[in-house]
Order: C-alpha cells, then structure tokens, then sequence
C-alpha cells in the first residue's frame, strides 16, 4: 500500500472505517478497564478468612461442684484434633460430646456421652485419647482404673459409636495414642504427676490391649530447664511441676514424644518434645524446647495438646489456654501454626497468635506466621459503659488480658459498651469474649444463645449498625466476626440484647484493623542479661530491657538457641522489660525484639546473644 502524503484528505469510505475502527478500540478499552476495576475491587473487598484465639465454639460450663470455687463458669482443656476423612474432629475435657469442622472455622458440635453408665468415674471423658486407625475413628477418655471402653466409629460426623473394646485394661491418664502406618503397630502413651514419668507400651491391634511391656520414656528436669520450673512466674521451688498430655507425631522417621509443662493453671504452661527413632526408647531432649510456648498478650497458655495436619498438609498445635479466675482449671483452648523445619526441628509459632490469623491454605508458611496483619485497635483506648458491677470497671475489656473483664450490674437488654479508637480507622474484624458473672449453668446447656448489636460511628454522634445478630441462635461465648468489607469509623458501640446466664460481662471487646497514624520506630537500646550464677546459683533467666517507644502499644520478643532458629515469642504491653524464666541452663540464647502499635510492627532490632 503506497503512504497517503502528508495533507491529503480522506476519502468517505476510509473515513467511516476509521470511526468503526476507533469505536472498536473504545469498546475493547472500555471492557478491559471494567474488568480491571471489578478485579481490583474484587481485591479490596475479598478478604482471606481469618480466626482469632481463643476459638469460638460452644464450651460448656463446668460439670463438677467442687471444683465450682469463686463462680460457675466454663472450662475445657486438654484438647485434641485429628484429621479424619477430610475433617477435623475437636475433643476436650468435660464436654459431654465433641465437635467437627470442614474448614478449621465453623464447629459442630455432636452431644455424646462415652463412658458407660456403671463407671466408677464422673460421667464424662477427661482429657481423652483421640486416634484413627485405618479407616475408623477411635475415643477413650483418661482413666486410672478399669471398666474403660474404647469407641469406635466409621461416620463421626454423626453419633454412629460402638465399642471397640468394652474394658481397656491398662489405666492410662493423659493418654495418647500413635497408630504407625508403615508398622502397621500401636503405640499408647500417658502420665500426669510430679513424680512420674511418661510411660509407654504397645497395644495389641487386634485386642487393643497391652502385652505388659510398660516403660518409663521421659521425666521432668527443671533444674536445667527453666520452663518447666513450677508457678506463674518458673519460680516456685517449693512444689515439683507437672508432666503431663502426651501426645506423639511420626515424622520423616522420627517419633516426637510431645509433654506439657509445668501446670494447667499457668500462663507459661507449655509443651516440649524429645525425638527419637523408635516408639518406646531413646528419646533425648529436642535442643528447641518448649516448642509450643505463649506466656504473653491477651490468651496465654500454650500447653497440652496434640500436633495434627490440615488438607493441604500443614501442621498445626491445638492446645489449653489458661484463665483460671474463679478456678484453676478455667481454660479455653488455641489453635497455633505448626510445622518441622529443614533440619526437623518440631516447632509452633504464637506470635501474634491471639490475633486474626489465617485459616489453613494451601501455600502456607508456618515458619513466617499466619498473621493477618490486622492489628489491635482499642488497647487501653477510653471506654463508656451502661453500668458497672462492683470493680468490674470499664477499661478492664480493653487492657489486653483475659483474666480480667468488665461487668455491667444486669444481663438485661439495655446494657451497653461503647470503645473509642481514638481516629478514624479500618476495621476489618471484631473479637468479643464474654465473661461468666454470676452465671447459674453447670455442664452442657443445650439452647443457650447470645444476641446483640454492634453499631458504628465516625462522630460519636451519627451510628449505623455494623454488626447484627439480633436473632442469632448459637452459643458464641468468644464471638469473632470477620467483617465482609472493611468498615471505617472511630467509635463502636455493643448494645447487649441476650446473654445465656449471668450478667452482660466482657473480658475482651478487641477490635482489630489499620489506624491512620505511624507504625512505632524500631526498638533501641535492646539489651538481654542473663542470671549470673555466681550472685545468683543458675542460668536459666535472663532480664530482658529496651527504651520505652512512645508510640508503641506493645513489643514481640522473639528468642531461640540460634540465630535462624528464633521460634520463641513473648508478647509484653506497655513496659519496657521482661524477666525471662524460661531458658535452659546450659545453652546460649540469641534474642530479637520489635514494636507494635494499632497502625502496623516496627523493623526487628539486630539479634542480640546471650552467653
């Protein structure tokens, strides 16, 4: 085709084809900008589904009237997980029944009460054995006698049970249960005491009975180990700690004989595992211990439980979360990342655990966290209150620490906790966690429900409602609403409608997202002394300390044995240092801290070591 020159006009077909040709090119432009602006919007608005520590499901109340001191409240502990057929089954103490989910999020629960009607025992399973063998699901709960049976089931999902075997003889508390594929043999392993050790033997597969071969695996030594020293603070030298909650994993050949630490009602209650390469001896002590570990920030506890896998296969460590107010054994429970790193090393991460984290996915890397990187929005923010009962003041549900709470002077209707963020925030989720006030209920209470309303303001003057489960039917004692679209506003405000029992009572209105302002600036003068053992006769402490950030709510203390292995974490609000307990004698640590505050997480500062 020759060039048209320069000026020359032209003709009337060509010039109609040209406008049908530019329409063409609006057209396809215009699809495509369409499409890029539903893709982007897509994004704004599609969230990843998130959950938040303690998990939300439908704990019943404690059974058993002696242990009832300062009030009737819920409990559960000692949970475990398993994956069976695609889904996940959750079994605890005391709860006349279990639960099961698709998806790690929402939990059924099946009511059923195990132990046959002529056992000498309190009528439901304590701390109980969970194990699937083939293509059967098997239960039996702690017991230190006979009369025992063993349950089994093919369909869980439902109360389709039978029993396995009507009287295990051997009188395992704590139990645990490996059945080991490759060998096609099973393991039982059990203990709880402060004299004892672990113990283990094999069951017969077919009787599901022990031979007789029962050896002692493991024990406590708390004077190298600082973590497993007793009391809330490692520094009870009075009382011996507790071994107790075996639970064990085979992985890459490796048995990983897992024990929880020092004792239930402690906030650094924690598991550690010794590994060996075979069921029942020669266990040593894993060099990264305790491998679960959460002493610090709102949930506390990390002890007693079981390492399972999701569907993508990604491990994870459901464990006891300790509250133990109105009595020691007040527990909730955590589902925590877990994982074996390259040089199989068992580990689980708790960093920022209590905040939204992700579901399980398939590309995960426990290792860097599941955090979703929302962040606490109301700590320690003003508050306005209905009414208050006694000291149950206001600001105790928003101080980051699930021992303490508000109470308004009445359960009614008209009772109401209003939080101000203090700006204009992105919020795209919501934690509310109840506290028991003079709550009547003792066990599992079939019907019982919470109602309420969330309402949103930017001025505190104009609301919208942002939450409504005004008919909502369930029992949601640590509610966690992950809101469709991130909602902007600087006040929220909780109108109670209707509690189970008791008195409208919070231990934590939490709020998280993104505030407006500036993360803190990275963490100076980060300094971790170790206990000299000549002023002080041990090692297994150090006194940890950094300047105070002004504009930080809170620090992550990271630590470990080397500098690529920081698997450990301490959460601390509103102090500048913290006196570790937890250290191994013999052993050098390397510690790493950062700051965090409603807007995002400072740099990490350089690892420091500690000889």
């Amino acid at each position: 085709m020759t060039p048209r020159p320069t000026g020359t006009p032209l003709k009337e077909g060509n010039n109609k084809c040209q406008i049908k040709t530019s329409v063409l090119k609006i057209q396809i432009i215009m699809k495509y900008v369409f499409s890029l602006f539903l893709f982007l919007a897509l994004q704004t608005y599609a969230q990843p589904k998130t959950y938040c520590n303690p998990i939300n499901i439908d704990y019943g109340y404690c059974p058993i009237p002696n242990f009832v001191t300062q009030g009737k409240h819920r409990a559960t502990a000692d949970p475990v997980i398993v994956n069976f057929k695609g889904k996940y089954f959750l079994f605890s103490t005391n709860q006349w029944g279990y639960w099961w989910s698709d998806d790690m999020n929402t939990w059924n629960f099946i009511s059923r009460k195990f132990l046959k009607p002529d056992a000498q025992v309190y009528d439901e399973l304590c701390a109980p054995a969970v194990f699937v063998m083939k293509d059967e699901m098997y239960v039996i709960g702690s017991t230190h006698g006979p009369n025992f049976a063993i349950w089994k089931s093919k369909n869980p999902t439902k109360d389709e049970w039978e029993i396995a075997v009507d009287n295990f003889k051997v009188g395992a508390w704590d139990p645990g249960f490996l059945y080991d594929e490759e060998k096609d043999k099973l393991f039982l392993y059990w203990g709880s005491s402060n004299e004892f050790p672990i113990m283990g033997t094999e069951i017969n597969t077919k009787t599901l009975q022990s031979d007789g071969d029962v050896r002692p695996l493991i024990s406590l030594h708390p004077e190298d180990h600082g973590w497993e020293r007793f009391g809330e603070y490692n520094d009870n030298t009075f009382l011996q700690p507790f071994m107790e909650g075996a639970w064990m994993t085979k992985h890459n050949g490796k048995y990983y004989l897992q024990y929880g630490a020092p004792a239930t009602e402690f906030s650094g209650y924690a598991d550690g595992v010794f590994v060996s390469n075979e069921p029942l001896d020669g266990f040593g002590y894993q060099k990264h211990n305790p491998f679960s570990y959460k002493p610090g920030g709102f949930a506390r506890g990390a002890g007693h439980g079981a390492t399972f896998t999701d569907n993508f296969n990604n491990y994870w460590h459901v464990s006891t979360i300790a509250i133990g107010v109105k009595n020691n054994f007040e527990r909730r429970i955590g589902i925590w990342p877990a994982g074996f790193d390259k040089d199989d090393v068992l580990y689980c991460n708790t960093a920022y655990g209590d905040y939204p984290t992700l579901l399980p996915q398939k590309d995960a890397n426990h290792l860097e966290s599941l955090f979703s990187g929302w962040m606490l929005l109301n700590y320690n923010k003003p508050v306005q209150v209905s009414s208050t009962l006694g000291g149950y003041q206001p600001n105790l549900a928003v101080d980051e620490d699930i021992k303490t709470y508000w109470s308004a002077k009445t359960g009614n209707a008209n009772e109401w906790f209003q939080t101000d963020l203090g700006e204009v925030s992105t919020i795209n989720a919501i934690q509310i966690n109840y506290a028991d006030q003079d709550a009547e209920f003792m066990g599992k209470i079939p019907g019982t429900y919470h109602q309420y309303k969330i309402l949103a303001s930017k001025d505190g003057k104009k609301w919208t409602v942002l939450v409504d489960k005004s008919q909502n039917q369930k029992d949601v004692p640590h509610d966690y609403i992950q809101l469709e679209k991130p909602a902007s506003a600087r006040f929220l405000k909780m109108e109670n409608i209707h509690i189970p029992s008791g008195k409208f009572a919070l231990s934590g209105f939490r709020v998280f997202g993104t505030g407006a302002g500036a993360k803190p600036k990275a963490v100076e003068n980060f300094i971790p002394l170790r206990a000299d053992p000549a002023k002080f006769g041990e090692r297994r402490s150090a006194w940890i300390k950094w300047s105070q950030n002004e504009n930080a709510d809170g620090y992550m203390i990271y630590f470990g044995k080397t500098p690529d292995k920081l698997y450990g974490s301490i959460m601390v609000y509103g102090k500048n240092e913290y006196f570790f307990t937890g250290m191994d004698r013999t052993d050098a640590y390397y510690f790493q801290i950062e700051a965090f505050n409603s807007n995002g997480i400072s740099p990490r500062s350089e690892i420091k070591k500690a000889d």
